[in-house]
């Protein structure tokens, strides 16, 4: 584990006093790499600590970056996991990029060990995981993206933590030109003007999304509790600004 401070000047290791400290895991993704801009730019964010097994390439005041390549062993994080008030939780991988059992630890047990870790180091944290729509809790779905995501929501309320943002998005609109990872995100991409119109509770722009998440777990208003966000919760929630309550609100049972 390696573990560097970006930016400049004293501040850069001074947290800024009464200011949420905030843990990003996937900030080289899509998702996370907008969690983790709109982060550093958050007024309610004091600190920023991005796990990852690459460099990010930026420097920010804010910015703390942790270099980490075993997440089978998450044990070595623990002081950098201590004293955190949120944490936005993006480490993926696509369906077909991996085979099914790289699936299954990328998306479950990566998942479940830094729960652990987290949940040891910083017992009050609020946790926005980044699920998917059609995520299957019950492990009867046939199809292993469901399947393992519902796992791994599993797996993460089982940790305990106070304040649980379990996000569903359906489609996630990339915002950015990019490389699509296969066919289908090509089609979903070029037909999204239309969707965005048609079935607008189909899709998300990400960097919609990486707000949300931020917001939520930054925020962490009112008691302990679980809450299930399908995509048009998550579309709500942006068009607010303010955190979901009310009917959004699902505990597991």
């Amino acid at each position: 584990m390696t573990v560097t401070n970006s930016g400049t000047g004293s501040s850069m290791n001074v947290p800024i006093t009464d200011q949420a400290r905030l843990v990003i895991v996937g900030a080289t993704g899509m998702v996370g790499g907008y969690a983790l801009r709109y982060g550093l730019d958050h007024p309610a964010v004091g600190t920023v600590t991005a796990i990852g097994r690459k460099k990010l390439g930026i420097s920010h005041p804010k910015l703390r970056e942790v270099l980490h390549q075993d997440f089978t062993d998450c044990s070595a994080l623990s002081e950098a996991l201590s004293r955190q008030n949120a944490a936005v939780y993006c480490l993926g991988t696509y369906t077909g990029a991996v085979t099914d059992a790289e699936l299954r630890k990328t998306t479950v047990d990566y998942t479940a060990e830094f729960a652990r870790v987290l949940r040891s180091s910083s017992p009050g944290v609020a946790f926005s995981f980044l699920s998917g729509n059609g995520a299957d809790p019950t492990g009867r779905s046939r199809i292993p993206f469901a399947r393992y995501k519902g796992q791994a929501e599993n797996a993460l309320l089982a940790a305990g933590f106070p304040h649980v943002y379990i996000f569903r998005p359906a489609y996630i609109y990339p915002v950015e030109p990019r490389r699509e990872p296969n066919l289908t995100y090509r089609l979903l991409r070029t037909m999204y003007p239309v969707f965005r119109v048609l079935f607008p509770n189909q899709v998300i722009r990400a960097d919609d999304l990486a707000r949300a998440m931020v917001d939520v777990a930054v925020r962490k208003t009112g008691e302990p509790r679980t809450l299930v966000l399908e995509n048009r919760d998550i579309r709500a929630v942006v068009k607010s600004h303010i955190a979901p309550m009310g009917d959004s609100a699902a505990n597991p049972s």
